[in-house]
């Protein structure tokens, strides 16, 4: 994996029931193939990782596009506490110091900023690749982060979306790099 940047930041987007489970319509395919990297990047960058949930947004909070969302996906208008959004046990087990919940796909933000500082090095994986993941690279180098995204350590909704998501990112060098 190579060796981490001086106070790079692992990010580990959404490693969760919802995409972990194979009967969850939302399954990553690849998904499994993610945790033993993961776990390896989560040892090398110490009490600097971050783990993200992807939480449905609620009542007030639900606006716009989200409801024609949660229409074509009724399945995951759940609570935030439904364990369908509970962290894997290998997630869990990585014991980090930081869990961030939000209800959007990208997951930088004010949350994630505050922990990392401003325009930090972030190493990024977890799913989906197509999704959660380009999302966050692409908002996050918008605000002049540097990121590394970890092919391997990601899971798309299929190869196909996995490959042209990665594709995409490369298109955003320097800022965002695909190893």
């Amino acid at each position: 994996m190579g060796a981490v940047a001086d106070g790079a930041w692992l990010v580990v987007i959404d490693h969760q029931v919802v995409f972990a489970d194979p009967a969850s319509p939302w399954a990553a395919p690849r998904f499994a193939q993610t945790v033993p990297v993961v776990a390896d990047l989560a040892a090398e960058h110490g009490d600097r990782v971050i783990l993200t949930r992807w939480v449905p947004a609620t009542g007030e909070r639900r606006v716009g596009s989200w409801n024609a969302y949660f229409d074509t996906w009724p399945f995951a208008d759940k609570p935030a506490d439904d364990p369908l959004f509970d962290l894997i046990p290998s997630a869990v087990a990585l014991d980090a110091p930081h869990v961030i919940s939000e209800p959007t796909f990208g997951k930088w933000g004010d949350a994630l900023e505050a922990i990392t500082g401003p325009a930090p090095s972030i190493t990024l994986v977890g799913v989906s690749t197509d999704c959660c993941v380009i999302s966050t690279a692409l908002a996050a180098a918008d605000a002049g982060a540097t990121i590394r995204v970890v092919a391997d350590g990601c899971a798309g909704s299929s190869d196909d979306n996995q490959a042209r998501a990665l594709d995409l990112m490369r298109l955003y060098a320097p800022q965002i790099e695909v190893v």
